[in-house]
């Protein structure tokens, strides 16, 4: 009995989903697949997803930047935060050391544009920014 040994050792290395297709997408796909441009219903579908994400690359790239600790000081202008508003985007910030918050940013101008803050070590921002942004603070 010592020589048997499980076929499945190793955690898969992807994860299955499922999704719902109208008939006529799904005719297109099958198309495609007998056609020979796709071996399978499930290649075509993770060739699509693939070029999806390939033209966000920069988006999720920034995104990343924006979701990662940095270390040590980091200031926040009002022109930091200004341009993130005019840009649609929300920050989320989280840094080890200190990060401080100009007397000049608005609590509008920081609810607009800071989803989360996470320090661990000080934050220094005006006690109305504190108190404007509390529930986003941990």
């Amino acid at each position: 009995m010592s020589n048997i040994r499980q076929l499945r050792d190793k955690t898969p290395d992807s994860e299955k989903i499922t999704i719902n297709l109208g008939y006529v997408d799904l005719g297109r796909i099958d198309l495609l697949v007998k056609e020979g441009f796709y071996s399978n219903r499930s290649d075509f579908i993770r060739t699509a997803i693939r070029r999806q994400i390939d033209s966000h690359v920069e988006t999720v790239s920034k995104s990343i930047e924006r979701h990662t600790m940095e270390l040590g000081l980091r200031d926040y202008t009002r022109d930091d935060l200004e341009a993130l508003r005019d840009a649609g985007e929300v920050l989320h910030v989280k840094v080890v050391g200190l990060a401080r918050i100009d007397p000049d940013v608005t609590p509008e101008l920081a609810l607009a544009t800071i989803g989360s803050i996470t320090v661990l070590g000080a934050l220094q921002a005006s006690p109305e920014i504190k108190k404007a942004l509390a529930d986003r603070i941990s």
